[in-house]
């Protein structure tokens, strides 16, 4: 499992001109996942990102996590993450899971971040997404199980 995380001042996702979930400050997580992934990759991820310092404190520190700060999420399913562009000029997703198991995956990990205590909104799994943030920072950081 791999999480892109993206500090934002806000962040949106689109499907069909319509807004689906959208957060102000806070973390839009890109979520892919991979056929060997199960709960226990899930809790990892989970566990990292909610208590990730990576918010500033009175000091001007990265010294504060997302459940310090009360921050909301924001959790866009991409397999795009797992593209294996060694060879050629297009990219291959076969690392990439079984849409029926991403998308089992997908959901449990999002009500994992909620019962952490944390506002969640999440983009619609497999349809076309239209992603809007403001990078706070800018901080993008990949963390993989």
């Amino acid at each position: 499992m791999r999480a892109l995380i993206q500090r934002v001042k806000e962040a949106s996702v689109k499907v069909n001109n319509d807004v689906v979930g959208e957060i102000e400050s806070g973390l839009l997580v890109l979520l892919g996942i991979k056929e060997e992934d199960n709960e226990e990759s899930i809790d990892y991820l989970v566990n990292k990102i909610v208590n990730l310092r990576i918010f500033d404190d009175t000091a001007g520190k990265m010294n504060l996590s997302l459940l310090d700060k009360q921050g909301q999420m924001l959790i866009v399913s991409q397999f795009t993450l797992y593209a294996d562009c060694s060879r050629g000029r297009r990219p291959s997703y076969s690392n990439a899971a079984n849409p029926s198991l991403a998308k089992k995956l997908y959901k449990t990990f999002i009500e994992k971040v909620k019962s952490e205590g944390v506002e969640v909104q999440s983009g619609v799994f497999g349809a076309y997404m239209d992603v809007e943030l403001v990078n706070d920072g800018p901080v993008t950081i990949m963390i993989e199980d």
